[in-house]
């Protein structure tokens, strides 16, 4: 599924276009934004750019190869960057912004760091890499890339500016107008497609890929009932009938956590909508346009389970998404939605082709066995599932605490892939996760019956 193990000087060349993938992240916010916090339980957009450089020594050179610290001051300052419980713990324990180094510290630190892991890389022979802590180190930046380009979407329009060049790797990031938007009938919208009973693999094997994280282990197969789910992800277009009906107001259409969310907040519509009089926008990266009809809706997991419940009808389960994703007639299962062939540009929007999504239906040729369309793509999909270990779960040496400290009842499985989301990481295996409250991740859904 993610080909053979890697050798040093793809490695070196994979490490060096992430390097090179956020700095151009970082180059397109303002200087005046450095300290600030986009989103307030996320920390401050200057350890970002000290903590992936720093992780990567803490998980390749010193857990890897048991090599020392290239700087433990900023190293343990930079260390921990995900998901923190409260506004106080996403900040230094004094609170204040001077805690933080100048920018030309962090970036000094960062090319040290750089050096240092690149000229260990070249003293290893391809079979004296530790795997482990080099892929940990891989595809932890290229997930916090896609954490900064949501958190960059928070950000006041006068702090971002234009990339002078594309950031991807998968082409122009402008869309054509087919990609932007795309006409769908009423019927094709809201048409349904039924999955009949069967099984669904899921996690897997260690050996079978040369990496994954802890909580992909190990695999396992499960037994599905049939069911039925949409076509397409919900659209902006059906997510505002939801919200012209007052769904936010109907109490019975939300647990517990989500209605004490949505009235200690205040929210009355998707974090990426902009309310104007009568009419809603869409928060774009570098610029508002109007409510997009056909691209997918970007909510928390508890207003898509809310809308879900007004239709009637539920999320998705982890399961259900592989039977809807991954399995074919006859008992078969696929690497990809589409088959076995590896992602690109034609199957689904990913690998930071863009920094907005598209039409839920620009991408026909990513459709599932059962004619399931954009499960792979332009926004991680919510499920039903609360994030828990496998069966024979153990925490990976590179990063204990990865998936171990949030198997706490409060956090839900995603499945795909975003906008944002590196190729490297398009696999069956790979689980997404957040908290039901959490609204600014590029994250749809689609309800299933």
């Amino acid at each position: 599924m993610n080909g053979l193990a890697i050798d040093t000087t793809s490695a070196i060349e994979w490490y060096r276009r992430n390097r090179a993938r956020s700095e151009g992240i970082f180059d397109l916010i303002d200087p005046s934004a450095y300290y600030s916090r986009p989103i307030s339980l996320r920390n401050p957009i200057v350890f970002y750019e000290g903590h992936l450089p720093a992780f990567s020594v803490i998980a390749f050179l010193r857990r890897g190869l048991g090599r020392p610290p290239v700087d433990t001051r900023l190293e343990s300052l930079f260390e921990r960057g995900i998901d923190p419980e409260s506004e106080a713990s996403a900040v230094p324990r004094s609170g204040a912004s001077t805690s933080w180094p100048s920018r030309d510290e962090v970036r000094a630190f960062a090319r040290a760091c750089d050096e240092a892991i690149v000229t260990a890389m070249r003293s290893l022979s391809n079979d004296a890499i530790p795997l482990e802590g080099l892929y940990t180190a891989l595809e932890h930046e290229a997930m916090h890339q896609e954490t900064l380009l949501y958190m960059w979407h928070r950000l006041a329009y006068n702090l971002k500016r234009l990339p002078s060049q594309e950031i991807g790797s998968s082409g122009d990031q402008e869309k054509s107008d087919h990609e932007k938007s795309s006409s769908l009938s009423p019927e094709l919208l809201n048409s349904r497609k039924h999955v009949p009973p069967g099984t669904a693999t899921l996690g897997v094997s260690h050996g079978e890929i040369p990496f994954g994280w802890d909580n992909e282990f190990e695999a396992h197969r499960v037994t599905v009932d049939a069911f039925d789910v949409d076509a397409f992800p919900v659209t902006n277009a059906q997510f505002l009938e939801f919200v012209n009906g007052g769904g936010y107001a109907q109490r019975d259409l939300w647990d517990d956590e989500g209605w004490e969310w949505i009235q200690k907040e205040k929210v009355t519509h998707p974090a990426f909508w902009i309310s104007r009089s009568s009419s809603f926008s869409w928060r774009g990266m570098f610029g508002e346009i109007p409510l997009p009809a056909d691209w997918p809706v970007y909510v928390s997991h508890a207003e898509a389970s809310a809308y879900a419940r007004w239709k009637g009808r539920r999320l998705m389960t982890e399961p259900e998404f592989h039977r809807a994703a991954y399995s074919a007639p006859h008992g078969s299962e696929r690497a990809h939605p589409w088959g076995d062939a590896p992602p690109d540009a034609t199957r689904g929007n990913f690998d930071f082709a863009g920094f907005d999504p598209t039409s839920v239906a620009a991408h026909p040729a990513g459709a599932s066995a059962w004619g399931v369309h954009d499960l792979v793509g332009n926004g991680w999909e919510w499920t039903s599932t609360v994030f828990a270990p496998f069966d024979g779960f153990a925490p990976m040496r590179s990063y204990p605490e990865y998936s171990a400290d949030f198997f706490d009842g409060r956090h839900y499985v995603m499945k795909g892939a975003s906008p944002a989301t590196a190729k490297e990481l398009v696999r069956r295996s790979f689980r997404n996760w957040f908290r039901g409250n959490y609204p600014y991740v590029y994250a749809k859904f689609r309800t299933a019956q």
